[in-house]
């Protein structure tokens, strides 16, 4: 067996299978195919079969070498132990050579919060004389009002909207979907992007759906988006290292310091969880509702 059929089927399982995402995948991948590259390197390549437990030390080791730091090695790490699992549950392996391959310690790091002032301070500075003005407007409300993830965000269609019934049907990771309230700020943030840009912008075929575009009439990109929150960071003099996930845990934290219940912001945010799925999935969507009305800022 090669590295490149090998991993073309790993691809096909991590999406037929596991459901993951695109995104998700594509890090799997690009992990799994640098440990190719190092044992095709080698005096005598090896083949995924044929690689041991000490190869796979040799390979971190020379990780360690390149000063990749301790989490993206426990990532790439992560990524093989899924691979050799694969290649053992298909019975292409006799022995897996990660089982005792431990990850490196890390230390926990606290995200980055930010205060409901300073999220009002970078929304405040979008110019919206500018023609993505009331498009960036309506992208931070919607980031902070429901605690999104980027790829959420971008992903976004005109037919998860429920305005009317005051929720947004998310897809999340491993296509899971969730109901998820917005609040009326948000709502209206949107609603006069589509009336002052997106009604009378050129749309690209295919596109149609998408909520939030660019220039181009294209769906917006979740590079485009860490720029955009980063100049609008910069030009407040904001000296916090922030990103579109800094908006979801801004999210989670005031609602959760302004006592909403622990199961119903896990529900929103569509976090896997210890506790059995049903608590979760049978928490009455009237009750979320009430949880963003009760609890979060912009409500």
């Amino acid at each position: 067996m090669n590295w490149d059929k090998a991993i073309h089927d790993f691809k096909s399982y991590l999406k037929i299978e596991k459901s993951l995402s695109e995104n998700s995948i594509e890090a799997y991948i690009h992990d799994v195919s640098h440990l190719g590259r190092f044992c095709n390197s080698q005096s005598t390549p090896l083949s995924p079969e044929q690689v041991s437990m000490n190869d796979i030390e040799t390979f971190l080791a020379y990780l360690h070498d390149f000063d990749i730091n301790p989490r993206s090695q426990a990532r790439i790490i992560s990524g093989i132990k899924a691979f050799y699992f694969f290649l053992e549950l298909n019975d292409w392996i006799s022995e897996n050579p990660t089982i005792l391959i431990s990850t490196p310690r890390l230390d926990k790091k606290l995200p980055t919060i930010l205060s409901v002032e300073e999220i009002d301070d970078l929304i405040r500075a979008v110019d919206v004389s500018k023609p993505d003005g009331h498009r960036n407007r309506a992208m931070l409300e919607t980031l902070y009002s429901c605690g999104l993830r980027v790829s959420e965000l971008v992903e976004l269609k005109l037919n998860q909207l429920y305005f009317d019934e005051g929720f947004i049907k998310v897809i999340g990771k491993g296509n899971k979907e969730r109901l998820v309230p917005i609040s009326e700020r948000a709502i209206n943030e949107i609603q006069f992007y589509f009336e002052q840009t997106r009604n009378t912008q050129k749309i690209q075929r295919g596109y149609e759906n998408y909520v939030f575009l660019n220039k181009n009439g294209k769906k917006l990109t979740r590079v485009m988006v860490f720029i955009i929150i980063k100049r609008l960071a910069e030009q407040i003099g904001l000296q916090k290292e922030i990103s579109p996930h800094t908006f979801r845990h801004s999210f989670a934290t005031h609602l959760v310091e302004g006592g909403a219940d622990l199961r119903a912001v896990q529900q929103m945010l569509g976090h896997e969880s210890i506790i059995t799925t049903e608590i979760y999935t049978h928490i009455d969507k009237t009750y979320l509702k009430q949880v963003i009305q009760d609890y979060h800022p912009r409500s």
